[in-house]
Protein backbone atom coordinates (compact mmCIF):
# COMPACT_ATOMS: atom_id res chain seq x y z
CA UNK A 1 0.00 0.00 0.00
CA UNK A 2 1.44 3.38 -0.60
CA UNK A 3 1.33 5.83 1.85
CA UNK A 4 -0.07 8.45 -0.98
CA UNK A 5 -3.50 6.21 -1.09
CA UNK A 6 -4.09 6.83 3.04
CA UNK A 7 -5.05 9.75 5.00
CA UNK A 8 -2.65 11.79 7.18
CA UNK A 9 -2.52 9.48 10.95
CA UNK A 10 -2.89 11.22 14.09
CA UNK A 11 -1.13 8.38 15.99
CA UNK A 12 -1.87 8.40 19.85
CA UNK A 13 0.68 10.20 21.99
CA UNK A 14 1.21 7.07 24.42
CA UNK A 15 1.87 4.01 21.98
CA UNK A 16 -0.20 1.91 24.55
CA UNK A 17 -3.15 3.81 24.40
CA UNK A 18 -5.73 2.57 21.48
CA UNK A 19 -6.79 5.66 19.91
CA UNK A 20 -5.59 7.03 16.55
CA UNK A 21 -7.51 9.95 14.39
CA UNK A 22 -7.68 11.18 10.62
CA UNK A 23 -9.00 13.79 8.45
CA UNK A 24 -10.44 13.15 5.24
CA UNK A 25 -9.88 15.57 2.56
CA UNK A 26 -13.81 16.15 2.71
CA UNK A 27 -13.35 17.59 6.37
CA UNK A 28 -14.57 14.17 7.44
CA UNK A 29 -13.08 13.20 11.23
CA UNK A 30 -12.66 9.57 11.89
CA UNK A 31 -11.57 7.80 15.34
CA UNK A 32 -10.72 4.65 15.53
CA UNK A 33 -10.67 2.82 18.79
CA UNK A 34 -8.96 -0.21 20.17
CA UNK A 35 -10.99 -1.65 23.09
CA UNK A 36 -9.70 -4.49 25.21
CA UNK A 37 -12.33 -7.58 26.91
CA UNK A 38 -12.55 -7.84 30.57
CA UNK A 39 -12.41 -11.63 30.04
CA UNK A 40 -9.51 -11.48 27.71
CA UNK A 41 -6.94 -8.69 27.54
CA UNK A 42 -5.50 -10.50 24.23
CA UNK A 43 -8.66 -9.87 22.06
CA UNK A 44 -9.39 -6.64 21.17
CA UNK A 45 -12.89 -5.20 19.17
CA UNK A 46 -12.20 -2.08 16.88
CA UNK A 47 -14.44 0.55 16.28
CA UNK A 48 -14.39 3.35 14.09
CA UNK A 49 -16.56 5.84 12.08
CA UNK A 50 -16.62 9.86 11.76
CA UNK A 51 -16.52 11.57 14.78
CA UNK A 52 -17.47 14.99 13.60
CA UNK A 53 -19.55 17.01 16.02
CA UNK A 54 -22.51 18.19 12.50
CA UNK A 55 -23.76 14.19 12.71
CA UNK A 56 -24.88 15.63 16.22
CA UNK A 57 -22.91 12.76 19.01
CA UNK A 58 -24.30 9.70 16.73
CA UNK A 59 -21.13 7.94 17.57
CA UNK A 60 -19.29 6.09 14.72
CA UNK A 61 -21.78 7.05 12.16
CA UNK A 62 -20.24 6.46 8.87
CA UNK A 63 -20.82 8.41 5.20
CA UNK A 64 -19.80 7.70 1.72
CA UNK A 65 -18.38 10.79 0.31
CA UNK A 66 -16.10 8.82 -2.04
CA UNK A 67 -13.08 8.57 -0.14
CA UNK A 68 -14.55 4.87 1.33
CA UNK A 69 -11.07 3.38 -0.27
CA UNK A 70 -8.81 6.01 1.27
CA UNK A 71 -10.35 5.64 4.09
CA UNK A 72 -9.96 1.42 4.17
CA UNK A 73 -6.58 2.09 3.43
CA UNK A 74 -6.14 4.36 6.47
CA UNK A 75 -7.66 1.92 8.97
CA UNK A 76 -5.31 -0.81 7.44
CA UNK A 77 -2.44 1.08 8.10
CA UNK A 78 -3.47 2.31 11.52
CA UNK A 79 -4.28 -1.67 12.22
CA UNK A 80 -1.27 -2.24 11.52
CA UNK A 81 0.82 -0.32 13.32
CA UNK A 82 -1.57 -1.23 16.42
CA UNK A 83 -0.50 -4.82 16.07
CA UNK A 84 2.96 -3.91 16.10
CA UNK A 85 2.49 -2.19 19.11
CA UNK A 86 0.63 -5.38 20.88
CA UNK A 87 2.05 -8.26 18.95
CA UNK A 88 0.68 -10.18 21.98
CA UNK A 89 -3.19 -9.59 20.91
CA UNK A 90 -4.13 -12.71 19.39
CA UNK A 91 -8.08 -12.12 18.81
CA UNK A 92 -9.36 -8.84 17.03
CA UNK A 93 -12.91 -8.22 16.72
CA UNK A 94 -14.91 -5.98 13.77
CA UNK A 95 -18.56 -5.63 13.96
CA UNK A 96 -20.31 -4.44 11.27
CA UNK A 97 -23.46 -2.05 12.10
CA UNK A 98 -26.13 -1.98 9.50
CA UNK A 99 -26.94 1.20 7.84
CA UNK A 100 -29.83 3.41 8.62
CA UNK A 101 -31.50 1.26 4.82
CA UNK A 102 -30.41 -1.74 5.54
CA UNK A 103 -32.15 -4.65 8.33
CA UNK A 104 -30.53 -6.13 10.98
CA UNK A 105 -28.87 -9.31 10.46
CA UNK A 106 -29.17 -11.47 13.32
CA UNK A 107 -26.26 -14.53 13.57
CA UNK A 108 -29.37 -16.70 12.71
CA UNK A 109 -30.83 -14.98 10.06
CA UNK A 110 -27.38 -15.35 8.14
CA UNK A 111 -27.14 -19.23 8.65
CA UNK A 112 -30.62 -19.76 8.16
CA UNK A 113 -30.96 -17.58 5.28
CA UNK A 114 -27.78 -17.86 3.90
CA UNK A 115 -27.87 -13.45 4.19
CA UNK A 116 -23.94 -12.99 3.79
CA UNK A 117 -24.21 -9.74 6.18
CA UNK A 118 -24.21 -6.26 4.90
CA UNK A 119 -22.00 -4.18 2.98
CA UNK A 120 -20.14 -3.51 5.53
CA UNK A 121 -19.25 -6.50 6.66
CA UNK A 122 -18.25 -7.47 2.46
CA UNK A 123 -16.12 -4.39 2.90
CA UNK A 124 -14.70 -5.73 6.01
CA UNK A 125 -13.75 -9.37 4.05
CA UNK A 126 -12.26 -7.55 1.27
CA UNK A 127 -9.84 -5.39 3.68
CA UNK A 128 -8.88 -7.53 6.55
CA UNK A 129 -7.13 -10.10 4.44
CA UNK A 130 -4.79 -6.99 3.34
CA UNK A 131 -4.80 -6.54 7.53
CA UNK A 132 -3.83 -9.94 8.76
CA UNK A 133 -1.63 -11.59 5.78
CA UNK A 134 -0.44 -14.94 7.29
CA UNK A 135 -1.13 -16.82 10.03
CA UNK A 136 -4.65 -15.68 11.02
CA UNK A 137 -8.18 -17.28 10.48
CA UNK A 138 -11.08 -15.44 9.61
CA UNK A 139 -14.95 -16.13 11.20
CA UNK A 140 -17.71 -14.41 10.06
CA UNK A 141 -20.33 -14.43 12.35
CA UNK A 142 -23.56 -12.47 11.56
CA UNK A 143 -22.47 -9.00 11.41
CA UNK A 144 -19.30 -10.25 12.99
CA UNK A 145 -15.64 -10.52 11.88
CA UNK A 146 -13.90 -12.19 14.68
CA UNK A 147 -10.10 -12.85 13.27
CA UNK A 148 -7.67 -15.28 15.43
CA UNK A 149 -4.11 -15.93 15.32
CA UNK A 150 -3.51 -19.66 14.29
Amino acid sequence: MQESSIFPIEFPPIKSAGVYYFNTFSGLRYEVRFGRRQDNILHSTIVFGVVNEEFEGEEYVTTNRGEVYRVMNTIVKIVKDFMEQHSKVNIYEFHAIDRDDEEDHSSEDVKKNKIKGNARLKLYKRYLPKIFEHGWNFNFDGNNAIVTKI
